[in-house]
């Protein structure tokens, strides 16, 4: 009996031969799994690579670039999400995975979950910070409009402005406001606007549409450009419920492009009516002033030294002699003092006087070079002094030296 030659294979083989299973099942291709993305890498050359697993299970996912830019979010561990692919095999690593060619958050919407992810960034970085905001001009003298220059809402804009403000003057720069092509054509508008200084308050917007229509307003880049713009910018996107990261960026928000115009100018008929206010108070306030010092004026020129002059400087004349002559008897009374004071100090200082003790006869007798001599015990016979009289010295010689007991 004859045995069939068993099939030998290469490692090679046996993968490709794998892959074409994998390849040509019906079931594996498409395939749409959910699952939980962990691992999560986003390579260098734009590819995405990960893990998506469940309770017991897990499988690797590969997304390559072309796909992985197409997705509105960030992928991150975590991350519920349902994907749409293709099972083969890796023949290089002998794995098989999915060829990721979209993905959705299971649950969410991938714009909303691309919203709140962005949202969450830019905050931590400080762009939405309220201290950064500066303050809309009072009274501007040229508004930039960044805008469709075909959409409804640039009309809004224009009439509300001319109605409200009619004394500006309104730079429009026409930009598309959805689509690839928006985020770039806004930021340009910002970048000319703050290059050329040809606008006091800038108004950045559209009108409504759906959340794809009003992404454009979401691009990063632009929110960034919004954020370090040095002139104030106004954002007017969409309706009173639409919000977009411009909103939060910018450093004041209107829930539609026409309160964005009434919140860029202010209203001539109720400036009108507050310049009226005004000139009628200076008017009262101006009266009232004459009317106080008129009454007041009348009052001085009512008194007796206004009538009299001559009277009140005679009694000015008098008060003052009054007061010098007080002064000078002040100033007497204290001299008087200080003499009496000098004599007896004086007198004092002369009873201690060496020179007074040596009037009432005493003498003093020092050595040659003047060392006092106040005992006969420092001399002997034939040592010189030099005695002090009232009037005058002697010089002498010691004799004899005798202590008295």
């Amino acid at each position: 009996m004859a045995y069939d030659q068993p099939l030998i294979l290469t490692v090679s083989q046996l993968n490709r031969y794998v892959k074409s299973k994998l390849d040509g099942d019906e079931n594996l291709n498409p395939i749409f799994l959910v699952g939980e993305i962990s691992n999560c890498k986003y390579h260098s050359s734009g590819h995405l690579y990960f893990t998506l697993k469940d309770e017991t299970a897990q499988v690797r996912a590969v997304m390559f670039r072309n796909a992985a830019l197409r997705l509105r979010f960030r992928a991150e561990d975590g991350l519920q999400v349902l994907v749409r692919g293709r099972a083969s095999l890796y023949e290089a690593g002998g794995s098989y995975q999915i060829f990721v060619e979209d993905m959705q958050p299971d649950g969410a919407g991938a714009l909303s979950l691309a919203f709140e992810q962005r949202k969450q960034k830019l905050a931590a970085e400080g762009l939405f910070d309220p201290s950064h905001k500066r303050p809309i001009p009072a009274f501007p003298r040229r508004i930039g409009v960044i805008t469709s220059g075909t959409g409804a809402a640039v009309q809004d804009i224009l009439h509300i402005l001319a109605r409200r403000w009619p004394a500006a003057e309104v730079v429009l720069a026409p930009v598309a406001v959805q689509g690839e092509e928006a985020p770039g054509q806004i930021i340009g508008a910002l970048q000319s606007f703050e290059k050329l200084r040809c606008a006091d308050v800038l108004i950045v917007g559209r009108g409504g549409g759906s959340a794809e229509d009003l992404w454009a307003f979401n691009d990063e880049a632009l929110v960034r450009a919004v954020f370090s713009c040095t002139i104030p910018v106004i954002s007017a996107v969409g309706h009173e419920t639409d919000f977009t990261l411009c909103d939060f960026a910018a450093d004041l928000r209107a829930p539609t492009p026409s309160a964005a115009a009434e919140l860029a100018v202010p209203d001539r008929l109720a400036e009108a009516a507050r310049y009226s206010q005004l000139c009628t108070r200076l008017v009262s306030a101006a009266i009232s002033a004459v009317s106080t010092k008129r009454d007041r004026l009348l009052m001085l020129t009512g008194r007796a030294s206004f009538q009299n002059p001559q009277m009140f400087l005679d009694e000015k004349r008098m008060r003052l002699m009054q007061k010098v002559n007080a002064f000078e008897a002040l100033q007497k009374n204290r001299l008087h003092a200080a003499r009496e004071q000098l004599a007896s100090l004086a007198a004092k200082l002369h009873s201690l006087s060496p020179l007074a003790v040596l009037a009432r006869g005493y003498t003093l007798a020092s050595t040659p070079d003047e060392h006092t001599v106040g005992t006969v015990r420092a001399l002997s016979g034939g040592d010189r002094l030099r005695v002090r009289f009232c009037d005058g010295t002697a010089d002498c010689t010691v004799q004899s030296v005798s202590l008295e007991r």
